[in-house]
C-alpha cells in the first residue's frame, strides 16, 4: 500500500523538480540581448571572460560572458559583416577567451532538435497526465477482461520432502513427474499419461501442496488458478479465459495447470432448481472441449482439486478428461508424526516433548490442524516469553484450535458449576467403564466457545470402519451428561443440546444408512442432498409414510436403549461419579491420569502444587469432543 502511494505522487514530484531547476537555471545567471551601441559599451567597461564570433555572410553574431556584481551575465549581439567591424570587435575581445565558429559550418538540425527536445519531453509528460487522470490505464484493462486469470509460478521451492502423511498419494504422483521429465520415454513405450488427474480430499489434507510439490519436483511451470476465477456475470467470458489459459500453457510446455475448487465450475449441468447457471455452463463445456482436444504427449498436465467430488459433471470425470482420481485422506498416526517433524522445523521445541506421542493423541486431525496446533503453541510460548514450545502450550493450543480460547471472564453460579461438573463427570465415567468406548483424556468446566465444559475422548485404536457396538457405545457415551442431570438434579438442563443432537444423527444413520436396525439391510435416506449443489430437485424419495413412522421407531428405541445403558452404568459407578465431579469442581481441569487417580480414590492435591487453580498438565489431545451447551 506505501509503495503504490509512492508511485501515485511521482509525476507531481517530477514537475516540482523540473521547475525548480528551471528556477535554478533562471537564477544562475542572467542573458541579455545588446545593440550595436550596448555592445561597444559593454566591450568598453566590462571585462570579458568568454567569447564567440559566429560569423555569417551579412551579419555576425557575437556571445560572451562577463562578471557583474558576483553573477555571471551573458549577452548575445550581431554587427555588420565587414572586416573592419569584425577587426575591431577581435581586437576588443583578445584578452578574453575567444572562439570563431563559421555560422554557415552549424548543424542546423541538430541545434533545432536540441532546441525541440525540452518541449517534447514536457509534452510528452502532460499526455501521460492526461491521460492518467482520465483512467485510460484502467479502460485499457478492459481488452485483458476475458485473458486467464491464472498466476504463472516459475520457481516451486516445495519439494515432496516437505509433504508428508501421504506416501501413496505421492507414488502415484511420481509418474508425473518422470513423464515431464522425460515424455520421450511413455512415447517409446506407447503409452498415453493421464490428462487430467482429480485429488479428492478433506479440507487441509494437503492437496494444493501436493501439486505444487509435483511441479516443484518436475521443476516445470506452474499455472495456478480457483474455479471461481473462471465465472464472471458475463456470458461467454469464462469460456474466453479457459481458452486463453490452455493456449499459453501449450506455449511454455512442459508445465503444469492446477486448478483449486474445480467444483465451483464442474458442477453437474442441467441440474438445481432453475436449471442451473448458463455461464458457469458455457465455462465447463469449454473445459471439456480443451481437454479433449489436448493430443497426447503434448506436456501439458492438469490437476485439480476438490472436497466435493459428489457434485461434479460425470463427462469431466470420464476417461480421457479427469480420468485419474487420487483420494488424499486424512493422515494415520505415522503420518501425522511425520507432520509434525516437518512443520516443527522452524520451532524450538523442548527436548520432552514426544512428536510421535502427540500424533498417537491427535487422530483425525488433518495436516493443516497440525500445522495449525503447532503455530498457536509458538505464539502462546511467545506470548509468556518462554524460549521453548513445551506440552502446556501444545495442550492449550489444541484446545483453542477445537473449541477456542478459555473464557476466564465467564463466571458461573455455584448451582451452575455444580450441574456442569455432573455432566461432565457423567460422560467420563460412561468413556471409563463401557466397553468400545472411546478413551477418556480431560474433562474441563472451564468454558470454551460455545461449550460451557466438555469432555475430550480418542478411540483405543484407529479404525477404518466402525461397527455396530462401536456406534451404541458413542451414543451412549453422549446420553451420559443427560443421565446424571436426571439421577442427580431430577431435572434437564438445555446443556445436551448439542450431545442429543449427535447421538440423533448417529441413530438415523444406523437406520438409514447402514442397515443396522430391525428393518435390514436397505437405503432409506435416498432424496436428502440439497438441490442447489449438483443434484435433481425432483429426487425419488423411496421412504412410504409407514417405512417413516418404522424408522422413527427404530431410531427412538436405540437412543432409548442407550439411554437406559448409561443409566445402568452411572448407577453401577455413582460413587465414582461423585468423585470426579467435586474433583472438577475444585480443580476445573482433570487428565486422563488424574481421572484415573480420583477413580482410585487417591489423591490429586499435589498435581497442582500450592496454587490449586494452576491448570494441570495435559496428556492427551482431543479427536472427539463432548460439548456442552449452556
Amino acid at each position: 500500500m506505501q509503495k503504490n502511494k509512492l508511485i501515485s505522487y511521482l509525476p507531481y514530484l517530477i514537475v516540482i523538480i523540473a521547475i525548480l531547476s528551471l528556477f535554478n537555471m533562471n537564477g544562475s545567471g542572467v542573458s541579455e540581448t545588446l545593440s550595436y551601441q550596448e555592445l561597444q559599451k559593454t566591450l568598453k567597461n566590462e571585462t570579458i571572460k568568454e567569447s564567440q564570433i559566429s560569423i555569417g555572410n551579412n551579419v555576425t553574431t557575437v556571445h560572451g560572458v562577463y562578471t557583474k556584481d558576483d553573477r555571471q551575465v551573458g549577452f548575445t549581439s550581431t554587427i555588420p559583416s565587414t572586416s573592419d567591424e569584425i577587426t575591431a570587435v577581435i581586437g576588443q575581445l583578445e584578452n578574453s577567451k575567444l572562439t570563431i565558429v563559421d555560422a554557415d559550418a552549424s548543424n542546423l538540425f541538430l541545434d533545432t532538435l536540441i532546441t525541440l527536445i525540452p518541449f517534447v519531453f514536457f509534452g510528452a509528460f502532460a499526455i501521460w497526465m492526461i491521460n492518467r487522470m482520465n483512467g485510460a490505464g484502467a479502460n485499457s484493462k478492459a481488452f485483458e477482461f476475458s485473458k486467464s486469470r491464472a498466476r504463472l509460478e516459475g520457481k516451486i521451492r516445495v519439494r515432496f520432502d516437505d509433504v508428508a502423511g501421504c506416501d501413496e498419494e505421492k507414488q502415484e504422483m511420481k509418474e508425473i513427474i518422470e513423464y515431464l521429465k522425460y515424455p520421450k520415454k511413455f512415447e517409446k513405450m506407447g503409452a498415453r499419461i493421464p490428462k487430467g488427474i482429480l485429488l479428492v480430499g478433506h479440507p487441509g489434507t494437503g492437496k494444493t501442496l501436493l501439486a505444487k510439490a509435483v511441479a516443484g519436483e518436475a521443476n516445470v511451470p506452474f499455472y495456478s488458478i480457483s474455479g471461481s476465477d473462471f465465472v464472471e456475470m458475463f456470458v461467454g467470458v469464462g469460456a474466453s479465459r479457459v481458452r486463453d489459459m490452455f493456449k499459453k500453457a501449450q506455449q511454455t510446455a512442459p508445465c503444469m495447470i492446477f486448478i483449486d475448487e474445480i467444483d465451483a465450475v464442474g458442477r453437474q449441468r442441467g441440474a438445481g432448481f432453475g436449471g442451473g447457471h448458463d455461464e458457469r455452463e458455457q465455462t465447463l463445456n469449454q473445459l471439456l472441449v480443451e481437454m479433449d482436444g489436448m493430443e497426447d504427449n503434448t506436456g501439458v498436465v492438469v490437476i485439480a482439486a476438490t472436497n466435493r467430488p459428489d457434485v461434479l459433471d460425470p463427462a469431466l470425470l470420464r476417461a480421457g478428461r479427469f480420468d485419474r482420481q487420487i483420494t488424499v485422506s486424512l493422515p494415520d498416526r505415522k503420518g501425522r508424526e511425520a507432520i509434525l517433524k516437518v512443520h516443527a522445523r522452524n520451532k524450538h521445541l523442548a527436548s520432552d516433548i514426544d512428536l510421535g506421542a502427540l500424533a498417537k493423541r491427535t487422530p483425525g486431525f488433518s495436516g493443516a490442524d497440525l500445522e495449525n496446533v503447532l503455530n498457536e503453541a509458538a505464539i502462546l510460548a511467545v506470548r509468556e516469553d518462554s524460549e521453548e514450545i513445551h506440552m502446556q502450550h501444545i495442550d492449550e493450543a489444541i484446545d483453542r484450535v477445537m473449541m477456542g480460547p478459555a473464557k476466564v471472564s465467564r463466571t458461573y453460579d455455584e448451582k451452575t458449576k455444580k450441574l456442569v461438573a455432573y455432566h461432565e463427570s457423567g460422560h467420563a465415567i460412561v468413556g471409563l467403564f463401557l466397553e468400545n468406548a472411546q478413551v477418556v483424556q480431560k474433562v474441563t468446566i472451564i468454558p470454551r466457545g460455545q461449550a460451557g465444559g466438555y469432555n475430550l475422548m480418542t478411540p483405543k485404536e484407529e479404525k477404518m470402519m466402525n461397527t455396530k457396538n462401536d456406534l451404541l457405545a458413542t451414543i451412549t457415551s453422549y446420553m451420559g451428561g443427560r443421565v446424571s442431570e436426571e439421577m442427580f438434579f431430577d431435572d434437564v438442563t438445555t446443556g445436551a443440546s448439542n450431545d442429543i443432537e449427535r447421538a440423533t444423527n448417529i441413530a438415523k444413520d444406523m437406520v438409514t444408512l447402514y442397515g443396522m436396525s430391525d428393518l435390514g439391510p436397505i437405503k432409506y435416506n435416498a432424496g436428502t442432498e440439497n438441490v442447489f449443489l449438483g443434484r435433481d430437485y425432483n429426487s425419488p424419495n423411496n421412504v412410504s409414510g409407514e417405512v417413516a413412522y418404522e424408522i422413527d421407531q427404530e431410531v427412538r428405541k436405540i437412543i432409548n436403549g442407550c439411554h437406559d445403558m448409561a443409566r445402568a452404568i452411572l448407577e453401577e459407578h455413582r460413587e465414582q461419579l461423585i468423585a470426579i465431579a467435586e474433583a472438577l469442581m475444585e480443580y476445573e481441569t482433570l487428565t486422563a491420569e488424574q481421572i484415573q487417580q480420583v477413580v482410585k480414590g487417591e489423591s490429586i492435591a499435589e498435581d497442582f502444587g500450592s496454587t490449586e487453580t494452576a491448570a494441570p498438565k495435559a496428556e492427551a489431545a482431543p479427536a472427539d469432543t463432548e460439548e456442552t451447551d449452556w
